[in-house]
């Protein structure tokens, strides 16, 4: 039986896109097993994923001297190693253990001397979506991969923590449960606080429990949308989750509006009723980054923006207005 470790040591939206991996090599390279390296932080998410047999912290293998960082990778008795996420301390420690199958891109020198399989995948200029670049370090093990629009069934997210109670009273079952996520961690350019604040006017109270959620850090950068949600009948949660537990909140919820970010990703994997809101600058238009689900959907200005790249106020998000954001997020009632 061959053990695949797949390494994806990121951020969320990152390591969700990565999980179909998991399930498509589960399916076409059946009884193999599949260990997942991943940070810390991510672990409650690769956890809940059926498809995945054993995750790894780096955070902890990373502590380790280097030798028993090395018994463990052997203790797991590897294969193959796919180097989804690259990074040098990673691959010179799976050739130190022995790994027969090392596989990484082409475009890192440090892959010419510790990988043995190269691929050559540039994700910087191409126009494939993040997930179907996944795919592409998989082409020693198969002929074919799937398309873009197969991808969803292969998450395997039906390992979920249980919702705390809570956590569960947040949630209304008279009223459609909407969670907003409006910051990102800068990861994306994020649409402005008083446009959510305009939206919880529009969306109305006796049809949608609005939930906001996020770090303690990012409640308070949002203040005033966080006394708005809360004037319209809705909860505030920022601050008051871990990652295990956000999952199961968006699990339990109906739908979810986010600039792209993890929590986006999350909901489009489970699939709720999802609306990702797009900067149109490459290379994190929704082309590349949108969240991949049956019930995902993005808004986006379509044009090619340079002005609101290097971190800069993104008008073209702001574009978005909210009466087109509330127009998507009406259209949910009439699937439930």
């Amino acid at each position: 039986m061959a053990t695949i470790l797949l390494s994806r040591t990121d951020s969320i939206g990152d390591v969700v896109l990565t999980l179909p991996l998991a399930g498509w090599l589960k399916e076409h390279l059946p009884g193999c097993r599949i260990v997942f390296l991943c940070a810390a932080y991510t672990q409650a998410i690769v956890q809940s994923s059926a498809h995945v047999d054993e995750v790894v912290n780096w955070n902890m293998l990373e502590k380790l001297p280097e030798h028993e960082q090395i018994r463990h990778l052997q203790a797991l008795a590897v294969d193959t190693i796919i180097h989804v996420f690259p990074r040098p301390d990673v691959a010179r420690l799976a050739q130190k253990a022995g790994i027969k199958e090392r596989i990484g891109t082409r475009n890192r020198l440090y892959h010419w001397l510790t990988c043995n399989r190269l691929v050559p995948l540039s994700r910087k200029n191409s126009p494939l979506h993040e997930a179907e670049l996944n795919f592409g370090l998989l082409r020693h093990l198969a002929d074919s991969t799937p398309l873009l629009p197969d991808i969803p069934r292969y998450y395997g997210l039906t390992r979920l923590p249980a919702l705390p109670e809570r956590l569960g009273s947040a949630l209304d079952s008279t009223r459609f449960n909407l969670i907003f996520h409006p910051k990102s961690q800068g990861s994306a350019p994020e649409w402005h606080e008083n446009r959510y604040e305009q939206l919880c006017r529009l969306l109305p109270a006796e049809q949608f429990n609005i939930i906001i959620t996020g770090t303690e850090a990012e409640g308070k950068q949002i203040r005033r949308l966080r006394q708005e949600v809360l004037a319209v009948g809705g909860q505030d949660l920022t601050g008051a989750t871990t990652l295990a537990e956000l999952l199961a909140l968006i699990a339990n919820a109906d739908g979810l509006l986010a600039s792209s970010t993890g929590p986006l990703h999350i909901a489009s994997a489970l699939g709720k009723n999802t609306l990702g809101l797009f900067a149109p600058i490459r290379p994190m238009h929704p082309a590349r980054w949108q969240p991949i689900g049956t019930k995902a959907t993005v808004l986006s200005l379509e044009k090619n923006c340079r002005a609101c790249a290097g971190g800069k106020p993104c008008a073209c998000i702001d574009a978005l207005t909210p009466e087109a954001v509330a127009a998507v997020i009406q259209s949910w009632l009439k699937t439930q």
